[in-house]
């Protein structure tokens, strides 16, 4: 199954097999669906919206499992499960990052970006979480106690998008200054020179041998 979210506010369920719609649009969401992410252990999907909220959904019903959780975000630009699925994180048009439990429950607030924040990944155990954010640097922060361990620069405009390799040896970036960059997380220093694009990239993936980027 592939999920969707719209501008129309609404998710909806593909068949990746027969390319059809699976069952109603769910709905909840009263602007548009900026991100969306499923679960580690595959029981239930978040989604975070324009509209400021963050949504969790079974994805066998549709159904909401709690009520909408207010994140304060004005709009929300990213949410990622934690590799244990027992939290998530959050980030948006203001400049904080924050965790939530899945419960609703505000588990901590980062802050140290002077701009929104658009992009986050979480390491393989959980201990830190990676942002990039328009004020065009990347961090790396404590996820227990949101302590600032390392400033990324390099790009020249707003950070679109942040993947680590699955080794956890380099994070790669992407920019609206029309690059992706690879860094090396044993310096903190870039691998190479930028990969350059004729527009700027707005989204990144790397498979699980870590062989290439997309």
């Amino acid at each position: 199954m592939v999920v969707t979210g719209s501008a129309d506010g609404r998710l909806r369920v593909w068949n990746v097999k027969g390319s059809s719609v699976v069952g109603d649009p769910w709905e909840g969401h009263i602007a548009q669906v900026r991100c969306l992410d499923w679960s580690p252990n595959a029981r239930e999907i978040v989604s975070g919206s324009q509209d400021g909220t963050i949504r969790r959904w079974n994805p066998n019903t549709g159904r909401h499992i709690a009520s909408p959780i207010e994140t304060g975000h004005g709009r929300v630009y990213a949410v990622k499960y934690s590799p244990r699925s027992d939290k998530f994180a959050s980030s948006g048009y203001d400049t904080v990052i924050r965790v939530w439990s899945k419960a609703g429950k505000l588990l901590i607030e980062i802050k140290g970006h002077d701009r929104s924040v658009y992009s986050l990944c979480w390491s393989k155990e959980g201990a830190y979480i990676f942002s990039g954010s328009g004020d065009m640097t990347i961090r790396k922060w404590q996820s227990i106690d949101g302590k600032e361990l390392v400033v990324l620069r390099g790009h020249t405009s707003i950070v679109t998008s942040i993947c680590l390799s699955p080794d956890e040896r380099h994070l790669v970036s992407a920019s609206s200054d029309c690059s992706v960059r690879i860094w090396d997380l044993n310096t903190n220093e870039q691998t190479g020179g930028p990969l350059l694009h004729g527009d700027e990239p707005l989204a990144l993936a790397i498979p699980s041998d870590g062989r290439y980027i997309a």
